[in-house]
């Protein structure tokens, strides 16, 4: 069983209220193979939701209390994507997962490129949830 980024499915979850749905996943939700997940609903923003960045880093440096996750608000809103990433990795261990296929650029679920600090830009790095995922030993796939 792999985890999804629930947007990819056609879930409306984004920031923006809406999704990016992938034929090829929903057909594989469809059949069985995926599990949707939003981290930034699990932990606690509601949808629609302000969009958010990274600042002074990525992921991992919001992991190890570097860098922080602020919204387009200018409230700082680590917290909740710190907790929903917890949230989705117990998933993961629940299930066995070895796989998760996330929505790319995310500040969440970004892999290799996410939001930059300002707003429109994107730099290298990894979201929050990708960081922790692959730091279990969780291959992230991104689209």
């Amino acid at each position: 069983m792999k985890i999804v980024s629930a947007c990819l499915v056609g879930i409306n979850c984004r920031f923006d209220g809406r999704n990016k749905s992938k034929q090829e996943l929903i057909e594989a939700f469809q059949r069985g193979g995926l599990v949707p997940l939003c981290p930034e609903q699990l932990g606690g923003l509601p949808t629609p939701r302000p969009p958010s960045r990274i600042i002074n880093g990525d992921g991992y440096d919001v992991l190890a209390g570097k860098a922080r996750v602020i919204n387009e608000k200018s409230e700082d809103v680590t917290e909740n994507f710190t907790n929903g990433a917890e949230k989705v990795l117990n998933i993961v261990r629940i299930l066995n997962s070895e796989e998760a296929i996330l929505e790319s650029k995310s500040p969440s679920c970004g892999c290799s490129r996410i939001r930059g600090e300002a707003f429109g830009a994107f730099m290298h790095g990894d979201g929050v949830l990708t960081a922790l995922l692959k730091t279990n030993g969780v291959r992230v796939v991104p689209k």
